[in-house]
């Protein structure tokens, strides 16, 4: 079983909220981290009729009859239980650790949430596999693999190709045809499977709904709302434009990636790593697995790090900025064997633009070199393992482990 770095996170914020959600995009293995962490715990699935029935039939008494410490997976599915659940919570304010809720689309949990837990909830978002976990599972994985097949933990398992691809197959039908339906969200099956793999196409490149509505017969209010929905599920990310008044004009168009290279390959087309090295949108993918990698990373830390890419109308462009609120990171991604120092040019002048000291080449070797300037190659992995726990103070960590062992027992 490969061990998730999240575990310690979600047992870190069960000392300091009384109720954790746990979001992310279906399978990415919410419900596993939770019930191995917690596994006294009551665990209740509000999409099966059998769980479902007592919180529909009485919620106030159903809630006071499970007491503290349970779990309740699809959340989003019964909104109008989160008013209660806050009656419920204000009774033992001061209890931490009461319950935890699970949802895989946050544009209806969130809002419920926003409206109905505000200042009682702690939230962490479980994304697929991240290399450092592999990395610490077995040394034989290798990013190639993490990056061709896709973090998704099912699929990665898997050894035979054709396995992992029929998985994404049902995955996608899934999605579009069950889990979109089930929230009352109204769409076209057939434009929303066209959205997705023309969405594959454009990855890493920056967002023109009008260009792509054109292109599916429909408006960019349509297109729009479809990204959105996606996001809202956890299955792309936009990556905004950096805006600062620098003398000079900025392009202002957000990015957006596919979160998952594994869903990525599959709409493209791609089914091993043969396919992807000959692949004519490897350097995109590349650059997705890359930038969700390194985002992961860096919000495990901290979920105040805002991301952004910047691109002047003069063509110099910086893929991530990561920006911490005390540090700015410029990341430019590469595949490229051995970056040299004509590669970063753009890099090198939005570092002068934002008066940043040093800038990264993030590429798949294993060596760090200047390549002068304040400009150095990081190897992607060696960045991932920098940035892949929080910096908890030392006096910190006997403290919440106590209280997370308090928390279990009970």
């Amino acid at each position: 079983m490969i061990k998730r770095i999240y575990s310690e996170l979600l047992r870190r914020k069960l000392t300091a909220f009384p109720v954790i959600a746990v979001l992310g995009s279906r399978q990415a293995g919410k419900t596993t981290l939770v019930k191995e962490e917690l596994a006294g715990w009551k665990y209740f699935d509000l999409q099966r009729p059998s769980d479902r029935a007592p919180f529909e039939a009485d919620p106030e008494a159903r809630l006071e009859q499970l007491g503290l410490n349970f779990i309740l997976d699809e959340a989003q599915s019964m909104p109008e239980l989160f008013p209660i659940i806050r009656g419920f919570i204000d009774r033992k304010r001061s209890c931490k650790g009461q319950m935890v809720l699970l949802g895989s689309a946050s544009f209806e949990l969130v809002k419920n949430i926003s409206e109905s837990l505000a200042g009682r909830i702690g939230f962490i978002e479980l994304p697929p596999f991240q290399w450092v976990e592999l990395n610490q599972y077995s040394k034989d994985c290798t990013i190639n693999e993490l990056w061709c097949k896709g973090g998704y933990p099912e699929p990665f398992l898997m050894k035979d190709t054709n396995n992992v691809s029929d998985w994404f197959d049902a995955y996608t039908r899934t999605f579009i045809e069950r889990d979109l339906s089930s929230l009352g969200i109204d769409f076209d099956f057939h434009h929303m499977r066209k959205f997705m793999t023309m969405l594959a196409h454009i990855n890493a490149e920056q967002w023109n709904a009008s260009k792509i509505g054109s292109a599916l017969g429909i408006n960019y209010q349509t297109v729009n709302r479809y990204l959105y929905i996606l996001e809202k599920s956890f299955l792309v990310r936009r990556i905004p434009a950096y805006h600062a008044n620098l003398g000079k004009r900025l392009i202002k168009a957000e990015k957006i990636y596919y979160r998952d290279t594994g869903l990525l390959h599959y709409f493209l087309g791609i089914k091993n790593e043969t396919d992807l090295s000959v692949s004519p949108e490897r350097g995109s993918s590349w650059e997705s697995f890359c930038v969700e990698q390194i985002i992961n990373s860096f919000t495990y830390r901290s979920s105040n790090t805002r991301f952004y890419h910047m691109r002047t109308a003069g063509g110099a462009e910086v893929d991530l900025i990561a920006d911490t609120g005390k540090e700015r990171y410029l990341f430019e991604i590469k595949l490229h064997s051995s970056p040299e120092k004509d590669m970063c040019r753009g890099l090198k002048s939005c570092m002068n633009d934002l008066k940043v000291r040093r800038g990264f080449i993030v590429y798949p070797g294993k060596d760090t070199y200047s390549l002068g300037d304040d400009v150095s190659t990081l190897p992607i992995a060696d960045l991932l393992e920098k940035v892949d726990y929080p910096m908890v103070p030392s006096d910190k960590v006997a403290e919440n482990r106590c209280a997370q062992k308090r928390i279990i027992r009970t």
